[in-house]
């Protein structure tokens, strides 16, 4: 019964360095091979019930889409992008709504982004698409997605 709690604990402290459910379903799987031991259960019968536990675990934790990867847009994301919200300065458009920025140290292709009208001055980075900057002038509300 030791055995199993040590490696349930051991299980635990995997978990709280790593942060990931995996490791709280296999430290609970141990804790209940670790109780089938507590009521003299054979060998087997602790093995079943640390396998079972930790498959329910898993299926509860698939069907309520606590493992689904979470998408994130890093094109608009300024957490994941760090140039989105800074801003540059548009001397000109095309007819297109294409033109190039300075920006850190380089020139850049840019576009405006849909529903805003070309006009230069101050615009923010509200999106990378590949190497194009999609802009927003300032002062004007940012396009929802």
């Amino acid at each position: 019964m030791w055995i199993w709690l040590g490696l349930a604990a051991l299980a635990l402290i995997g978990e709280v360095t790593t942060g990931t459910f995996y490791l709280l379903l296999v430290a609970l799987g141990l804790a209940a091979g670790g109780v089938a031991a507590w009521f003299t259960a054979g060998l087997e019968w602790q093995l079943v019930a640390c396998g079972v536990v930790l498959l329910l675990g898993l299926l509860v934790l698939r069907k309520t889409r606590v493992l689904k990867k979470r998408e994130i847009n890093s094109a608009r994301n300024a957490d994941v992008n760090l140039d989105i919200g800074q801003t540059v300065q548009v001397e000109a458009w095309s007819e297109h709504g294409a033109t190039r920025v300075f920006y850190r140290g380089a020139h850049w292709q840019a576009e405006l982004a849909a529903g805003q009208a070309p006009r230069s001055g101050e615009h923010i980075i509200t999106e990378l698409r590949g190497s194009t900057l999609v802009l927003t002038p300032k002062g004007a509300s940012v396009p929802a997605r």
